[in-house]
């Protein structure tokens, strides 16, 4: 059996977020949600994920899952909001307490979090499973880009989070803290071993040249064209490339309050004495 997805594009973040759903029983995931942020204004909103809850509606799917493919740097994830509004349980792998521990050192958030990442619903390692009706999700570990990086694979078609880009664009930075260009190498070969008619979908598309949107190709065509990653090219090669790129990068615009939010689930950090939220931002002397 073939899954429905229907994918929206947050172009605030080049973030593409997926529904998928069973056709017979309705039961449907959504993948990599994304909250509204003005940094500007310091205000979330909610009309992304409220594109959503409609198309939900509209189908009349009963959503089960809200999954993240790991805690993004570049946006405020929507799970906890759309859990609010529709139900369903919110999983992330199990290293997501390896990248908590990081952050919450960063953030001074320890009373925020404990060891069992209880803002999550499910954690997930490779070999576990999702039923979603008559669908099977499956669990690849595929870390390089964060240590808690995770792909869910539904027969023929892989949700991949930040691995790989489409071809013309590469593949993800490797320089986060936990981030290591020789995994995520090796969790792209995973990737590719799944054969060249799986599908592949990624969560990002930054439209190069002003390109059109893009955001799904094969494994086959990964590997034919891919710019830093096609096959045949040595994980040596690789790294040393992904690295000196890696070294040009300006952090994301939103990496401190996206964070703050998504090592728990898109929650906003407690509020302070005076009732209000406060985004921190960790000060370094040049």
């Amino acid at each position: 059996m073939y899954p429905d997805i229907k994918a929206f594009f947050h172009k605030d973040s080049f973030t593409l977020t997926y529904i998928v759903s069973c056709p017979v029983t309705r039961k449907c995931a959504i993948i990599d949600p994304a909250l509204d942020f003005d940094p500007v204004a310091c205000q979330i909103s909610t009309p992304f994920s409220d594109t959503l809850i409609a198309y939900i509606n509209e189908q009349q799917l009963q959503l089960q899952y809200i999954l993240e493919t790991h805690a993004h740097a570049d946006h405020i994830s929507s799970a906890t909001y759309l859990k609010s509004e529709l139900g369903g349980q919110i999983g992330v792998s199990a290293n997501i307490k390896r990248t908590q521990s990081t952050f919450k050192l960063i953030f001074n958030m320890a009373k925020q979090l404990n060891e069992q990442a209880h803002d999550f619903d499910l954690l997930l390692s490779e070999g576990d499973s999702l039923e979603l009706g008559q669908l099977t999700i499956d669990i690849l570990d595929t870390p390089g880009h964060t240590p808690d990086s995770i792909t869910f694979v539904i027969g023929k078609h892989a949700f991949i989070g930040d691995t790989l880009f489409m071809p013309d664009s590469g593949s993800a930075r490797c320089d986060f803290p936990g981030g290591d260009a020789q995994l995520l190498y090796a969790s792209i070969q995973k990737l590719y071993a799944l054969g060249d008619e799986t599908w592949l979908y990624m969560c990002h598309d930054y439209q190069p040249q002003g390109r059109q949107l893009a955001y799904k190709c094969t494994v086959g065509e990964q590997k034919r064209a891919n710019i830093q990653v096609r096959e045949g090219i040595a994980e040596q090669d690789y790294v040393r490339v992904r690295e000196q790129r890696d070294a040009t990068l300006a952090n994301p615009k939103l990496i401190f309050p996206s964070l703050q939010c998504n090592i728990r689930a898109g929650k906003l950090p407690n509020a302070d004495d005076n009732g209000q939220v406060y985004f921190k931002l960790p000060i370094q002397m040049a």
